[in-house]
C-alpha cells in the first residue's frame, strides 16, 4: 500500500517542529469510509503517536494545540478532516 503524500508532509512537519524521539503517522481514513470528511484515496483521517521533549510539563490540551498550530502554520491542517493524537513528553 502506498503512503499518501499528506502523510509524508505531516511527518516531515512534525519531525521539523518537535524533533521527536518517536513518531508514527498513520493514515486511518479507510476506517472512516462513508463518514463525514472521508474521500476516496485516503488522506482525510490520521493517527499520530509522538514522543517529544517539547511536551514535558505541558498539559494534554496544550500539547494538542501545539501540534494543531504547527500543522496549520505549514498549511496542512486545513487538508485534514480528523486527527487522533497520542502525545508523550520525554525528558
Amino acid at each position: 500500500m502506498s503512503v499518501h503524500p499528506l502523510q509524508t508532509a505531516i511527518e516531515a512537519c512534525l519531525r521539523r517542529c518537535f524533533v521527536p524521539r518517536h513518531l508514527t503517522v498513520r493514515d486511518i481514513s479507510e476506517n472512516h469510509r462513508g463518514h463525514a470528511g472521508w474521500r476516496e484515496g485516503g488522506g482525510t483521517h490520521f493517527a499520530i503517536e509522538m514522543h517529544s521533549s517539547r511536551f514535558v510539563g505541558e498539559s494534554r490540551v496544550r500539547c494538542h494545540r501545539m501540534v494543531h498550530e504547527s500543522l496549520a502554520e505549514a498549511g496542512l491542517l486545513s487538508r485534514i478532516h480528523a486527527l487522533t493524537l497520542s502525545l508523550h513528553g520525554d525528558s
